[in-house]
């Protein structure tokens, strides 16, 4: 089977030291497994609105969730590369997630579509793995509630542009990082 990485950047700052650590955990992936770089910020969503429970249908996608939500379903594997920012996901990551609501109550079928992709985490803190807790769990849940199977997430150390490379032991997990997904291929 050949795999299908999409990497959903969140991070508000291009080439920050989330998204540096996610290229070098994805630089560790073969040749022939195929990547998509989506970065969030850049395909700005509309607030999203709940409506369920009599408040009409979700709406046609527009462009930039048309896009999201291909690229989602094109995928084997979906890559959240997201700064803890508040203990949690950053705000874009955190939208599109709330668009996934949304796509279950289209005649996409989006939990049948779900069911056996595997979701990861990329993220770079500023002080100690305990305030990625809630990322993490918030990655992990969605992967439970659909069926997914849970990659894990690459954690590395990093405050200023460009810290995480200094993180010795993060830049060397990243080199095995996908190595599961390979094997389950």
């Amino acid at each position: 089977m050949t795999r299908n990485f999409l990497f959903l950047v969140g991070a508000a700052r291009a080439g920050g030291n989330t998204e540096m650590l996610a290229r070098r955990a994805a630089k560790a992936l073969p040749g022939d497994v195929e990547q998509c770089w989506l970065r969030l910020p850049e395909l700005p969503l509309p607030p999203f609105e709940d409506r369920r429970h009599g408040a009409g249908s979700h709406p046609e996608p527009g462009e930039n969730e048309q896009l999201l939500m291909d690229a989602t379903f094109a995928a084997t594997d979906i890559v959240v590369v997201s700064p803890v920012y508040w203990y949690s996901v950053a705000a874009s990551v955190k939208l599109y997630l709330d668009y996934w609501s949304g796509w279950m109550r289209l005649p996409v079928e989006f939990k049948a579509k779900m069911r056996g992709k595997t979701l990861w985490g990329v993220s770079v803190l500023s002080e100690t793995a305990r305030e990625a807790q809630p990322l993490i769990g918030t990655l992990e849940l969605c992967a439970e509630y659909l069926s997914m199977n849970w990659g894990g997430v690459l954690l590395g150390n990093g405050s200023r542009p460009g810290d995480v490379l200094l993180d010795a032991d993060a830049m060397s997990a990243a080199e095995t990082f996908f190595d599961r997904a390979l094997v389950t291929a």
